[in-house]
């Protein structure tokens, strides 16, 4: 009796679970790295990078080299979905692997200004260039990858696994840096703080092992075989795919609660107003993460259920409630009332649309298309809200206790993500497929393809 082929567009068994487990790894590395540097930036480059005899200077022009791989971003995900979208998920997936492990471990063995001047702070710049081009294209592809293996009904679950990705990079960075920060100083600056960076290598491998064994995905390979790849899916992406780009982007602001949830509200419970102990205030921040790790793929399950869209509002409309509340507990000094408002903020509300949008983004666009409109929606948004902290400061006030205005601030952020949620196609029940169908038909659709 012979057995019958599955369907083209049916991953084989166990391959929606090892590019889960892939995009899990991917964006574990990236927020490894993510957090790695920003505490490094903060504490430690100023002296090995940087002129030291103005050290606030030193400390500005330190935390700007953070910020370059923002303005990096964008530029990646216009190269990075082109290639995705032109050559496939798996390629690009493991290209952004090995480029961000290179690119950390590479910082671990810069020489210092000490050493070689101000060489050195610009190949400090140059190696978070890179590490800014392999992010704008890691959750992109590793959201292709999971949404198009996954079982239907069931792309929301296993898509979040990205997302559960990043909290686990961010405990894996705070336990490396809790012993390498206790250092004498001496040994800190010398070889300490390269330990960190050094360790992404081991990361890295065991997602290169993970991601080398992935079969490319039924859907692009049915693409591939069928109408063929396009040629410019970046032209096709903004001629018949633009309101959905723009709602990406504008959902992508979501990002905003949680970079003054991890930065500003850090600093002003720290600062002299509350007076809160540093050590305390990132134990909430742990604390939230660990409830974020259960919570994402829960969230995620639902809305294989009930959609993405009230999944996703209420992600989306109770972080706006929520930040009011947390930093109105952080404004009374009570740490108790702050770690159980801070755990039910960003780890339970914020993981509501935090957990749903690779699901949810990815679902708007169509496989010829989709890593483009996903890596570039998403990562102008994101730069967007990178910069959501600076602004928090500003309007603090001059002493920076202005809780208020930054609560209203990003209950406005959270106003855009709503209008593209209440706007979007509701897509949890629609074949893989046939997403982005609709969106198709209304752009009135001109082939532009060829085979690969």
């Amino acid at each position: 009796m012979t057995v019958p082929a599955p369907p083209r567009d049916a991953s084989p068994p166990g391959q929606p679970r090892k590019a889960a487990a892939a995009a899990w790894i991917g964006s574990a590395l990236e927020y490894y790295d993510f957090f790695i540097y920003g505490s490094a930036a903060a504490l430690i480059f100023p002296e090995v990078f940087f002129d030291d005899s103005d050290p606030a200077t030193a400390t500005l022009l330190s935390l700007a080299t953070f910020g370059v791989a923002y303005a990096a971003r964008p530029i990646g995900a216009l190269f990075l979905g082109h290639i995705g979208d032109r050559l496939g998920r798996k390629k690009i997936m493991v290209f952004t692997l090995m480029l961000m492990g290179l690119s950390t471990f590479l910082i671990g063995c810069l020489p210092t200004r000490a050493q070689v001047g101000s060489l050195a702070p610009v190949l400090l710049v140059l190696c978070r260039v890179l590490q800014g081009i392999s992010a704008a294209g890691e959750q992109a592809s590793a959201n292709s990858m999971t949404l198009e293996h996954a079982p239907p009904d069931r792309r929301g679950f296993f898509t979040s696994f990205t997302l559960s990705g990043t909290q686990g990079g961010q405990l894996l960075a705070t336990l490396v840096f809790i012993p390498i920060a206790a250092l004498p100083e001496d040994q800190l600056l010398s070889w300490g703080w390269r330990v960190p960076f050094w360790l992404s290598v081991a990361v890295a491998v065991v997602g290169w092992v993970i991601r080398r064994r992935l079969d490319e995905t039924p859907a692009f390979e049915q693409q591939t075989a069928t109408e063929g790849v396009v040629k410019l899916p970046l032209v096709v992406l903004l001629r018949e795919h633009w309101a959905d780009v723009l709602r990406v982007v504008a959902g992508a602001l979501i990002a905003s609660v949680s970079t003054i949830f991890t930065v500003w509200a850090l600093a002003y419970a720290t600062g002299d107003t509350v007076g809160m102990s540093r050590s305390s205030m990132l134990w909430v921040g742990a604390l939230a993460n660990v409830v974020a790790l259960a919570a994402i793929p829960l969230w995620a399950a639902l809305s294989d259920r009930v959609g993405r869209r009230p999944v996703y509002l209420i992600g989306a409309v109770g972080s706006a409630v929520t930040m009011f509340l947390y930093l109105w507990a952080i404004s009374t000094g009570d740490y108790a009332l702050t770690l159980l408002l801070g755990i039910v903020a960003f780890g339970v509300v914020y993981s509501a649309a935090n957990g749903v949008w690779p699901s949810f983004y990815g679902e708007m666009f169509p496989t010829r298309v989709r890593l483009s409109g996903v890596a570039i929606g998403t990562q102008i948004g994101f730069a967007v809200a990178g910069f959501a902290v600076t602004f928090a400061a500003r309007i603090a006030g001059p002493d920076g206790d202005d809780w208020t205005a930054v609560a209203l601030f990003t209950a406005a952020l959270c106003v855009p993500p709503v209008i593209a949620a209440v706007t979007a196609r509701e897509t949890h029940r629609v074949p893989t497929e046939r997403l982005g169908e609709r969106a198709v038909e209304e752009g009135a659709r001109r082939p532009e393809k060829v085979t690969a």
